[in-house]
This record gives C-alpha cells, sequence and structure tokens, in this order.
C-alpha cells in the first residue's frame, strides 16, 4: 500500500487532496505574508481583496467569496480586531457595511506591491506555464457543483447500490461466515446450524430452496437469507443475517423484501421464520414487511431451534405488495 493513502485512492478522496493542497500552499503564503510584515492571513485575503473594491455587507461578501456565512463573519470579527475593517451601519440601517480602515487600505497597498505578485510568480511556476487551463477546470468544477451536488451525482452514478445475487457455490462461504458471524455473537451454533451452514447446496439449494445474498457497492457481499423448503409447500425464511460493519445501509430489509419476493414466486405457503425475542430489531422488520406472531407455527416448527421462542408467518394484507 502507498504512503500517501489520498494519492492511492485517487478521485474518491479529490475533496480531501485538494483541501490538503490548499493548506500547503495557504502555509507558504503565510510565510510570505509574514516577511511582508503584515499582520493578517492567508484565509484573510480574499475577503480583504473584495473590500478593497468597495465596502460590503456580510451577504454580499458571502455571495462574493462563495464560502458560508459564519467563516465570513469569523474572518470580519478577526479583522475588526486587528485594526484592519470596520463595520458601521449602510443605507438601510437594518445591515451594516463592512469596510477597510486606513490601516486596512494601507495594508492592502503593501499586499498589492509586495505579497501578490510573489505569490502569483510561485503559482504560474508550479504550474509549469499552465496556470490558466489549471484556474479554468476549477471554474468548470465548480459551475458543474453548483448545478448539481456531489450526492445527487454519486446517486447517478450508483442508482443500484445494493444488488441482490442468487446461490453460487463460489459465495457459499459468505453464507457460513455471515451467519456463524451473527449467531456466535448472540446465541452459540446448533448442531442443526452447522450441518445447513457447511452444506448450503444439499441442505437448501438441492432440496428446492434457494439462497440470496445482497451486494453494497464497493464492499462486497454483505447479507445472506435462505429460503429452505419444510414441506410441499412450505418455506422457512431462515439463516437471514447482514455483516456489522455494513449496519445503517438497510440492506436487510432489502434483502427481506427480495426473499418475500422469491417466496411469493415459489407460491410458498406457509412462509415462516423462527427466531428469539433477543433480535428486537429483527423481529421489528419481519413485522413492518408482513410477518405476524403464529402459535402454530411454533407449536409445528418451533422445536427446530433450542434458541426458538418467536415464530412468525408471513401474512401481508390483500393489498400489501413487496417490491425490490
Amino acid at each position: 500500500m502507498s504512503d500517501d493513502i489520498l494519492q492511492e485512492l485517487g478521485s474518491v478522496f479529490l475533496g480531501s487532496r485538494l483541501k490538503r493542497l490548499g493548506e500547503r500552499m495557504q502555509a507558504g503564503a503565510a510565510r510570505v505574508i509574514t516577511e511582508a510584515g503584515l499582520p493578517m492571513q492567508p484565509t484573510h485575503m480574499p475577503l480583504l481583496a473584495a473590500l478593497d473594491r468597495q465596502a460590503l455587507t456580510i451577504g454580499q461578501l458571502v455571495k462574493a467569496l462563495g464560502t458560508s456565512q459564519p467563516g465570513v463573519t469569523r474572518s470580519v470579527s478577526q479583522l475588526i480586531e486587528l485594526g484592519l475593517v470596520q463595520s458601521a451601519p449602510g443605507h438601510d440601517l437594518r445591515q451594516r457595511l463592512i469596510a477597510l480602515t486606513p490601516a486596512g487600505i494601507a495594508a492592502m497597498a503593501r499586499t498589492k506591491l509586495m505579497v501578490l505578485p510573489r505569490i502569483g510568480e510561485a503559482v504560474d511556476a508550479l504550474c509549469h506555464g499552465q496556470t490558466a487551463d489549471l484556474l479554468d477546470r476549477i471554474a468548470a468544477l465548480e459551475a458543474a457543483l453548483e448545478a448539481t451536488p456531489l450526492d445527487v451525482l454519486a446517486a447517478r452514478a450508483h442508482p443500484g447500490l445494493l444488488t441482490i445475487h442468487p446461490y453460487r457455490d463460489d459465495l457459499a462461504h459468505h453464507f457460513h461466515d455471515i451467519n456463524v458471524e451473527w449467531i456466535e455473537a448472540m446465541f452459540h451454533l446448533e448442531p442443526t446450524d452447522r450441518d445447513v451452514l457447511q452444506n448450503p447446496r444439499a441442505r437448501i439449494i438441492d432440496s428446492g430452496g434457494t439462497i440470496l445474498f445482497v451486494e453494497a457497492h464497493g464492499l462486497g457481499i454483505i447479507g445472506t437469507c435462505a429460503l429452505q423448503k419444510t414441506g410441499d409447500t412450505g418455506f422457512e425464511l431462515t439463516k437471514m443475517g447482514v455483516r456489522d460493519s455494513a449496519r445503517g445501509l438497510k440492506a436487510g430489509e432489502f434483502l427481506l423484501a427480495a426473499a418475500i419476493a422469491k417466496a411469493q414466486e415459489m407460491r410458498a405457503d406457509p412462509l415462516y421464520l423462527l427466531t428469539n425475542a433477543r433480535c428486537e430489531a429483527a423481529i421489528h422488520l419481519y413485522a413492518k414487511l408482513g410477518f405476524r406472531h403464529d402459535a402454530q407455527i411454533m407449536a409445528h416448527y418451533g422445536a427446530r431451534y433450542e434458541r426458538c421462542d418467536v415464530a412468525m408467518r408471513f401474512a401481508p394484507q390483500a393489498n400489501h405488495q413487496v417490491r425490490v
């Protein structure tokens, strides 16, 4: 692995890399400013440059700089303390104008003479004479983000963040590992667990059932569940788990909806599950998608697991539809 994680991961961390680049450039600019005998910081310079043209309100400064109001207000307060700007009532008494003081005007004159030319030449040297091209590209990126925020672009790029996959033998280890993870975290593996998890094809697939996997873009397989045939038309929803590292993606709900849809396609009747009252979050999810507590299911199937004290049957309302 590279020693520079931002460089190694490329476009994913472009924002962080640009921020780091900006911090390094501002550190050098700060030394140039200090050498010129000026008290301000590089972060103050855009604000002072805007006020060098005319007095502006806080709102106008925010618009001119394209930064947040709290940040502008904080910088204005710092410059007031330095004696470089002042706040005075404008024509509209409800707003105050921020303007350079005589000391601020003098500081800007010194800046334009001793700071800006040196920094501009340094940047041109860094860019090997291609500064204009770089600035044009940055302007294009800013305009694109203004039109469409990054989160919207990300959603468009990968609208299917979660994807369902049917059973394949090369995915069998995920079925085993994911279930072992959650079962051992809450209970202990029972003989029936080991038998199914170690022989998924023989115990589930070959007997007429199915196993589904959910993949998260960029994370790989993060969850799985099975529909195990237990009668002529009966199926148990079993061995459903999502990795702890993938919590918060709603992968469990996505996977459960896919399993219910598959069971309906297979004309499962009954479709049921066996669980434990300690699995409160899972029970809430089952109920949300149409499962109901059922004493008959408990009496008929509940002895299968030592830990079973909750049995539920899929019994949606007539107008309930499951979508994936």
